[in-house]
C-alpha cells in the first residue's frame, strides 16, 4: 500500500500500487476537500516512496536524538529528529510551525501536544525533559500521565502516549 498527498489539504489517499504499471496516470479525488488531481506513475516516484517507508532509525544519529512514531491506524512510521532546546511536538497542519511535526489523522493528538527539551549537562551529557502542553486528552509515559506543568525527565527508549499516538524516544549516541 501506498500513498499520496493532496495538494489541496494535504489529506494522504491511500492505494495499491501493485495494481498499476509504471507510466500509468491516476486520478484521485481526496475525501476530505474533494479536489480532484493526477500522478503518474514512474519507476523514480515507486522507489522514492518505498524509500520513503523504509526509515532508518540511525539516519539522525549526529542529531540530539529523535522520536520515532510507530506505526499505527493513524499514521505510518515516521523518524522525526530533535534538536537542542525546546521542541515542541503535535499533530502536523497545513500552515502551523512546530518544531516535531507527525503527520497524522489521530484526533486525538493536539497541534502542539508535548514538548521535549533536549540539553546537556555539565559533563555533556544530554538530558531530555518531557512536559505536557495542556493537551486534551493527555500526555503518558509509560502509561503514567504527565501532569498539568509537570515535567518528567525520560530517557532512551521512554515510551510516549500522544492521544491515541506511540511514540519512542531514541536518545543520540554519546560522543566520546
Amino acid at each position: 500500500m501506498k500513498r499520496v498527498r493532496c495538494p489541496k489539504c494535504d489529506h494522504y489517499i491511500i492505494f495499491d500500487e501493485t495494481k498499476y504499471e509504471e507510466g500509468q496516470s491516476l486520478v484521485f479525488i481526496c475525501d476530505e476537500c474533494k479536489k480532484q488531481f493526477s500522478i503518474r506513475i514512474g519507476a523514480s516516484k515507486l522507489n522514492a516512496i518505498r524509500k520513503e517507508e523504509k526509515i532508518d532509525e540511525q539516519e539522525n544519529k549526529d542529531s540530539f536524538g529523535s522520536i520515532v512514531v510507530v506505526e499505527n491506524a493513524f499514521a505510518y512510521k515516521q523518524v522525526l529528529p530533535l534538536k537542542e532546546g525546546d521542541n515542541v511536538i503535535g499533530r502536523r497542519n497545513k500552515g502551523m510551525n512546530i518544531e516535531v511535526p507527525i503527520e497524522t489523522n489521530d484526533p486525538n493528538m493536539d497541534r502542539k501536544h508535548c514538548t521535549i527539551n533536549v540539553k546537556r549537562n555539565k559533563q555533556g551529557k544530554l538530558l531530555y525533559t518531557l512536559r505536557d502542553n495542556g493537551s486534551l486528552c493527555g500526555t503518558f509515559v509509560m502509561n503514567e500521565l504527565v501532569g498539568d506543568r509537570e515535567q518528567v525527565r525520560i530517557e532512551d527508549g521512554a515510551i510516549l502516549t500522544l492521544g491515541a499516538t506511540t511514540v519512542i524516544l531514541r536518545a543520540a549516541e554519546e560522543r566520546q
